[in-house]
């Protein structure tokens, strides 16, 4: 199953960058063998003052048809990291794609988290999105190794 972490912004050259990259890396890497991945960021940008309706259109139009959409939401369901990554695994049994959408700063569309499979939160607290998109990779790579039965995860 492709994985797409789908995000409003560009995340410049930096340690969240690097952590990004490094995570999914790993999580290619892990998820392979497990039918997991690849895992790729696609970066969505509006104009300027444009807002989350415009956003929303380009969010959308990166969204394959038949994909596993889980968008990234304060209201979210709080899994543990066993529960995500038994997510993942029904999800690729199940479909070809899964993409997880990063909103901007004021959140995401409602025409695109009406669409979502999961709303998906980190806690209660509002992460930066840099953050979020390191956190989320390296959930996916933890789900990755709790599938593949290594130590990574130590519950």
């Amino acid at each position: 199953m492709r994985v797409t972490i789908l995000a409003v912004g560009r995340l410049r050259a930096g340690p969240e960058k690097d952590l990004t990259d490094d995570f999914l890396l790993r999580f290619d890497r892990s998820g392979r063998a497990l039918g997991l991945g690849p895992a790729s960021v696609v970066e969505v940008e509006a104009k300027p003052g444009a807002g989350m309706a415009a956003e929303g259109a380009l969010l959308s139009a990166r969204i394959p048809k038949d994909a596993w959409l889980c968008c990234l939401d304060e209201r979210g369901e709080t899994p543990t990291s066993p529960d995500f990554a038994a997510r993942l695994d029904r999800w690729k049994d199940e479909r070809r794609d899964a993409v997880f959408v990063i909103g901007g700063a004021d959140g995401i569309d409602p025409s695109v988290t009406a669409r979502a499979d999961l709303l998906l939160s980190f806690g209660r607290m509002v992460w930066p999105h840099m953050l979020v998109r390191v956190m989320l990779a390296e959930q996916l790579y933890r789900a990755a190794t709790i599938l593949a039965g290594t130590p990574y995860h130590r519950a």
